[in-house]
């Protein structure tokens, strides 16, 4: 198949103007295919050549202004428009399309539960091929018109509100002026809650085998869409530009959600079906209110091309975050955002797979679609969120609302963002773009305390990079109360970096900590005497914040080899469990067990680690006996079970169906405690089987892949190897299982063989089956317990002479330079022991 490059869309776009689409879809012809008939109306500029895309099982008929064109012509997606003349033309399409099992396309499940079959389509960023004939690009945009045939006791839900006629047949209302991935459609015998808000029909909507777990949380869901969506209003000058907004809970989907106008497409997994943390609920309501925010960045205002991919992305991560923080009962997202998204931000930008946030050129779709990751949102919401820290909200939100009202229902780019922007302040706006926006890797902050006179200090910030930063630098004096070992804040100073000379601090402070309230994007050091502060009082920091900004710099330190896994571990034994942030808790635990214990250190130290990390989970659930902080003590159980090192506690704990005190074991505890079991090899298939049998849901079927992966057998790896690599019938979630069961550190031996099995095997899925299983096999099947030169070695060939599909390719240069990050660590600490010898 042809990716479309950046010149011909540019090339097709002077050439076409495109009006509206009728598309007719069929969802009553069978289990692999549908049937899809297009009417693109459509006007050229001047007489030329071009072609419209469509990937069909079989092209059954193609006419232009009436005319029959050769199904044959077909050149893989691509369909030739020969001689068109300047002027109106109707083209029509029909033809057969393949439902999907990955995820790309019309996806089709059926869930295990109770036999219901759903289709939903995920069309960006090119799928829309798969479904119906398009004109291909962001830029041009045109109204859609859908009708589908569906079973006659589904329902159909699409961009604009769906009525049904009669039979099965289901009109959506036109759409405004949107892009071809844009459009959405999700049909199936949906379990949904309707309600209205503002004059607008709300709806939320999921599979009816989860229809309980919906219902339990529809109050929550809606009363975070609709204090998102009024706070957007007094935020943004034009009016939310859509009919309806629903949201549907689909299975089986690739990505958190996805904002299709008007239908919003999430995995279901946010419809929880087991115990959760606070902190999560939070994740999923920034997930609603990022998508809410593409209504406007995004939907209404489209970018032309996929270079400006982050003006969707940034934007919608920084409003989100924000907009939940001031709307909503979660006024603490920032904490979490530091914890887990920065830090994506931070490893992505460090390895060679970098880019800018906003980057020169994008050449083709292919490329477009790896640009997805963590510069893309967190690097470009942590720019933003500097920037209005630089600029003020006042003058940000001027600025955006002048793009949206030159640019509403059009598409526009990066220079026409930065103008807006321009327009609404004496800040030179375009030279903080060409710093922030077009530069990779991330600068790094170090303090530097001189003496001065009677007892006072100065402060010097050392700055590897080149960005300026607005940062607060937070000056901490020990408060030895009744408890002791408290931190209080004797001032926050406000620097811009470079500084013009050194900055008087007064008396030295205990700790001096730069970026205090993380308003920059930058790894900060410390200076001596404030890295023994944290070292012995990091848990009497004030505010979450705050110690998370510390965490992330002593995450970084690790990975950069300045401080010993060891002492990260002895920090975290120290502090967590004082630590009341339950984000903090579950990305500290998480940085410890799957990046310190199990790669930082060798195998022979892994033991020591794993105990380590099980006392401190012991440490927490204790401290919650009293029943007063659930989450923490959900945290603490959960990594208590995936560091276990002997079978008999977690054992107990799934034959008597609860932890002592709690929590019961809920279908995600019990399926956790079976893989662990099925990993330290006290479980069995029969035991796998019997809890299938008792959960057989799709997440069950998950969690017995996992398991069955898992188990420390020739046979079962030799079984989960040939079904993700020897054969094509796993969906993109069971590949993914299945992978995740696959390696495990304790099982090193078990698995070598497959190490070098793995790249030649990984390249040839990802050819047979597409982007989502290459990202799948590349991010979850790789052998990343394997820490050695060999592994380093074996990958760096597969890169230099297998020619793997660009997202394999992407995954893997990842993939190794984090290998060899590890490699890095182990050496340095080994070299720092035999210095000390």
């Amino acid at each position: 198949m042809s990716v479309l490059t950046r010149d011909e869309a540019q090339t097709r776009a002077e050439l076409l103007d495109v009006h509206r689409y009728t598309i007719e879809l069929d969802l009553t012809s069978g289990d692999d295919t549908f049937g899809s008939r297009t009417a693109i109306r459509f006007s050229a500029r001047s007489d030329g050549d071009t072609f419209v895309e469509v990937k069909p099982a079989e092209l059954r008929s193609v006419t232009l202004d009436g005319q029959p064109l050769d199904p044959e012509t077909l050149d893989g997606n691509r369909l030739p428009l020969k001689n068109l003349t300047a002027g109106e033309h109707e083209l029509r399409v029909h033809a057969d399309m393949r439902y999907s099992r990955t995820g790309e396309g019309m996806h089709r499940f059926t869930d295990p539960t109770d036999g219901e079959t759903y289709v939903y389509t995920q069309l960006f960023l090119d799928d829309v091929q798969r479904v119906f004939a398009a004109f291909d690009q962001p830029d041009l945009k045109a109204v859609f018109e859908l009708s589908v045939q569906a079973p006659e006791d589904w329902t159909v839900l699409a961009n604009g509100i769906t009525r049904h006629t009669g039979n099965g047949l289901w009109q959506a209302a036109p759409t405004p002026l949107i892009s071809t991935y844009l459009v959405a459609v999700a049909a199936g015998p949906w379990h949904s809650v309707s309600t209205e808000h503002r004059g607008l029909p709300f709806g939320l909507h999921c599979r009816r085998s989860l229809a309980p777990y919906l219902d339990a949380d529809a109050d929550e869901l809606l009363d975070v869409t609709r204090a998102c969506f009024d706070r957007y209003h007094e935020k943004f000058d034009e009016p939310y530009p859509f009919d309806s907004y629903d949201q549907a809970f689909v299975p089986e989907f690739n990505a958190g959600a996805m904002e299709n106008p008007g239908l919003v497409t999430f995995r279901d997994e946010f419809v929880y079906r087991s115990a959760v943390t606070d902190t999560e609920r939070q994740t999923r309501a920034m997930v609603v209110a990022h998508e809410m925010a593409h209504m406007w960045f995004g939907d209404l205002v489209t970018l032309k091309w996929w270079d400006d991919i982050w003006l969707n992305e940034s934007f919608a991560e920084y409003m989100g975050y924000q907009t939940l923080t001031e709307a909503t009962r979660f006024t603490d997202t920032w904490t979490d955002f530091g914890v887990t998204r920065k830090s994506w931000g931070y490893d992505a930008d460090q390895r060679p797979s970098t880019h800018p946030v906003a980057p020169e050129a994008v050449d083709d779709t292919a490329s477009a679609l790896l640009n997805f990751d963590g510069i893309s949102y967190a690097k470009g919401a942590s720019a933003l969120r500097q920037l209005v820290a630089w600029l003020g909200e006042k003058d940000f939100l001027a600025g955006i609302n002048n793009h949206f009202a030159r640019h509403k229902f059009a598409n526009a780019t990066l220079a026409d963002f930065i103008d807006n922007l321009a327009s609404a302040t004496e800040r030179d706006v375009h030279a903080w773009a060409d710093a922030w926006l077009r530069t990779t890797g991330v600068d790094t902050l170090t303090p530097r305390v001189a003496p001065g006179d009677n007892g006072t200090c100065a402060l010097t910030v050392d700055r590897a990079g080149s960005r300026p930063h607005r940062i607060a630098v937070g000056l901490y004096d020990r408060d030895l109360g009744d408890d002791g070992g408290h931190l209080a804040l004797r001032e926050r100073l406000h620097l811009d970096l470079p500084q013009d000379g050194a900055h008087p601090i007064g008396k030295r402070p205990a700790l001096l900590l730069l970026n205090d309230g993380d308003l920059s994007y930058a790894k900060v050091r410390f200076d001596p005497e404030s890295f023994e502060t944290v070292r012995k009082d990091l848990s009497g920091l004030p505010t979450p914040l705050t110690r998370a900004v510390v965490w992330n710099a002593l995450r970084d330190a690790v990975r950069d080899g300045e401080l010993a896994p060891t002492a990260y571990l002895e920090t975290a034994r120290t502090h967590l469990p004082l630590e009341t942030d339950l984000a903090i808790v579950q990305g500290v635990l998480a940085f410890a067990a799957t990046h310190i214990a199990d790669r930082y250190l060798t195998p022979e130290e892994r033991p020591a680690a794993l105990a380590t990390l099980s006392e401190l989970c012991r440490d927490l659930i204790r401290r919650t006996e009293d029943g007063d902080n659930p989450g923490l003590r959900l945290i603490a159980v959960r990594h208590r079970i995936d560091v276990a090192a002997h079978p008999d506690t977690i054992a107990a704990w799934l034959a008597d169906g609860t932890v002592p005190g709690g929590p019961e074991l809920d279908p995600e505890l019990r399926w956790r405690v079976l893989a662990r079991l099925a990993v330290l090899g006290a479980t069995d298939e029969a035991a796998i089987a019997a809890e299938l049998e008792r959960d057989p849901s799709a997440t069950g079927q998950e969690g017995a892949a996992r398991c069955r992966a898992a188990l420390p057998d020739p046979e079962a790896k030799s079984r989960a190897w040939d079904a993700m690599f020897a054969s094509d019938d796993l969906s993109n979630y069971l590949f993914t299982a299945t992978a995740a069961g696959f390696w495990q550190p304790e099982q090193a031996d078990l698995v070598r063989e497959y190490v070098p099995r793995y790249y030649a095997d990984a390249v040839a899925v990802a050819d047979r089956r597409g982007p989502a299983i290459a990202e799948a096999a590349g991010r979850w099947a790789f052998p990343a317990h394997a820490v050695d030169a060999e592994n380093l070695h074996l990958g760096e060939e597969c890169l230099r002479n297998a020619n793997p599909v660009p997202a394999l390719h992407r995954k893997l240069v990842d993939q190794l330079d984090d290998l060899a990050r590890a490699l890095r660590v182990q050496r340095n600490r080994s070299d720092q022991e035999t210095q000390d010898v």
